[in-house]
């Protein structure tokens, strides 16, 4: 929201259901701050969903029922969002053109707008997901018209939406709510059919980062019964679309600190000057990915397995000196699950995971487990020099060309996606070969690498549990090898988040019949040189029956291949092990001091820096 009468903007913040741990965090906030509130209500909304229009028009009714609060203008605002020109900026604009409603039309031809956004189809929302039923008819007598879901509308169309006895917005509350996307049409439409249509601006005062080639593939068909798409986050080379937007504009979207956070850096720079040289954490960025008010229901089997094994290693770690440093040894007994894991970058480099992990003696430990590389490139001249990188992971992101995953924690059900990085040159096909950690080739495909090639990849269909160990993943030119990079398939010592009581060899023993695919790749195993089976397959077949302290041991051996202790630290100050760092004085830890986004009192210009 913004007002109109002051250069302070109000925040009415609204969480989903499932972020107990942020919706703590912003209640805290609030309290500091007499122009911040939260909802004191709560419910979960799907991309695409009903329900996103359900919040929008409950939070209007809400800001209408506070007395205290002199508002002008809804502006919605999500996660991802930044600003691009000051806040006084924004009021003097939106003083100019107080009796205005912005929204964005789709600006293309209305029929085809309908067919594309499916406004001729039934959809119901349930288990969150968005059902296509079947087809309906459009209303007729009204104009249908939708574009951008982002808009600024003013107090009294707000009030009119809301608290109107008109038959036409009740009727259009009905279509909406069976509709997909609902909130990109309801309020231009409900708007361009009422008396106040000439108060309609076709301009949603923001830039939007698209790029159709990469983010408009069909997303979101988990979620929705349709293809949804959307924009690709900023990054420092897109920066200049904002100086050559000619309308007026105030925000821009999307920005993510985990794809990019030079890009916001850039922006704050702009907004409130240069940072001082210096500045602790300045390149920094943690981002919470776990905290126990959530509950169990925060992790998955995956994560919980990696998550308590991270701190076993750890606490072994602290068991043993370190002679070089002269570090006397420390005895802690974990209590309990993690309190909380974060994710640290570095200067837009995923740096790893931050554990927080009560122990016993009484102490909070944070743990920084470094992921440790298993890349390895053959110098190769021509064609077959084009490749940069070969990873594999989980939760690919197409549109930002990474792993959302970070450095991927696979499990055996999982479904892990190979990718090759390419510099551009002249076209070459490649082989890529999947091993499994008993030499059995899982898979083998080829792919044709255009000159303008950037990204490659490809989830082969293979038949789960993955065997548990490490993995192999070769790419060959002409049967020479370029590159190849090892990942692992963890062990779980957990399912359906219990302590896995009894050898579970459906789980661990690898696919029915031994067999990925229903093509059988063996005959390869003379060319690629690999070594006999037998002896390795009997040791993981004895290896999948492990449970208890056993399958501990298998899972933190395994993945302490793949990652490394980078650093200790205790939340205060332990007598029981001096040789300990603070953690509010160590730069990697979560709780060090992080200045570029510290909130402190409100200036006398309504900034907080």
């Amino acid at each position: 929201m913004a007002s109109t009468r002051s250069d302070h903007s109000l925040l009415f913040f609204w969480l989903c259901q499932r972020s107990n741990y942020l919706q703590s965090e912003m209640v805290q906030v609030a309290e500091r701050y007499t122009n911040i509130r939260v909802t004191s209500w709560r419910m979960d909304t799907i991309w695409g969903g009903a329900s996103l229009l359900t919040m929008y028009l409950r939070s209007m009714k809400d800001l209408l029922e506070m007395t205290d609060w002199s508002w002008d203008f809804f502006i919605n605002l999500s996660a991802t969002d930044y600003p691009i020109r000051t806040n006084q900026e924004l009021v003097y604009f939106l003083s100019k053109y107080r009796d205005k409603n912005f929204l964005k039309s789709h600006g293309r031809d209305n029929v085809r707008f309908i067919k594309k956004q499916g406004l001729d189809r039934l959809f119901h929302e349930c288990d969150s997901h968005m059902w296509r039923l079947g087809e309906r008819q459009i209303p007729e007598g009204i104009v249908l018209d939708g574009g951008s879901d982002w808009f600024a509308l003013t107090r009294t169309f707000v009030n009119y939406v809301t608290y109107t006895k008109d038959v036409l917005v009740s009727e259009l509350r009905h279509f909406y709510k069976y509709t997909l996307l609902p909130a990109e049409s309801f309020f231009h439409t409900v708007l361009e059919n009422s008396k106040d249509c000439d108060t309609l601006v076709d301009n949603n005062l923001r830039v939007t980062n698209w790029n159709r080639k990469l983010g408009c593939r069909c997303q979101y068909k988990h979620i929705v019964d349709w293809c949804g798409c959307s924009p690709n986050d900023f990054k420092p080379q897109d920066i200049v679309r904002l100086q050559q937007v000619t309308r007026p504009t105030f925000f821009a979207r999307k920005f993510e600190s985990s794809v990019n956070q030079e890009a916001l850096d850039i922006l704050d720079a702009h907004l409130f000057g240069e940072p001082e040289p210096g500045i602790p954490g300045l390149k920094a960025y943690w981002e919470n990915s776990y905290h126990n008010m959530e509950g169990l229901k925060g992790l998955t089997d995956v994560t919980l397995t990696a998550y308590t094994s991270f701190t076993r290693l750890s606490l072994r770690k602290l068991q043993t000196p370190e002679q070089e440093n002269r570090k006397s040894a420390c005895s802690f007994s974990a209590d309990g699950f993690p309190s909380s894991v974060e994710l640290y970058f570095y200067d837009d480099r995923f740096q790893g995971y931050l554990v927080t992990q009560k122990v016993h003696p009484s102490a909070t430990l944070e743990f920084w487990m470094m992921p440790r590389g298993s890349l390895r490139i053959v110098d190769q001249v021509g064609a077959a020099s084009r490749i940069q990188s070969l990873e594999v992971g989980t939760e690919w992101d197409l549109k930002e060309r990474i792993f959302r995953n970070f450095r991927g924690l696979i499990g055996p059900m999982d479904e892990p996606v190979a990718v090759q990085k390419w510099s551009h040159g002249v076209n070459v096909t490649v082989t890529v070969v999947w091993i499994d950690p008993t030499y059995i080739i899982a898979a083998s495909y080829d792919i044709a690498v255009d000159t303008e090639a950037d990204f490659t990849q490809y989830k082969p269909p293979l038949s789960r549990p993955l065997r548990p160990g490490v993995w192999h993943v070769r790419l060959l030119h002409f049967w020479e090898l370029l590159a190849e990079v090892k990942f692992l398939v963890m062990p779980l010592t957990f399912r359906n988040k219990e302590p896995l009581q009894k050898g579970d060899k459906s789980l661990h023993a690898g696919p029915p019949r031994g067999q990925y695919m229903e093509q059988n790749f063996q005959a390869l195993s003379g060319i690629l040189d690999l070594p006999p089976r037998a002896e390795i397959e009997q040791e993981a077949d004895k290896r999948s029956e492990l449970m208890g302290k056993d399958l501990e041991k298998w899972a933190d051996n395994s993945l302490s291949g793949f990652w490394s202790v980078g650093g200790i630290c205790t939340k205060t100050a332990s007598v029981l092990c001096p040789s300990l760092p603070v953690c509010s004085d160590t730069y990697w830890s979560s709780l060090s001091p992080d200045p570029k986004s510290d909130m402190g009192s409100i200036r006398p210009d309504g900034r907080l820096r």
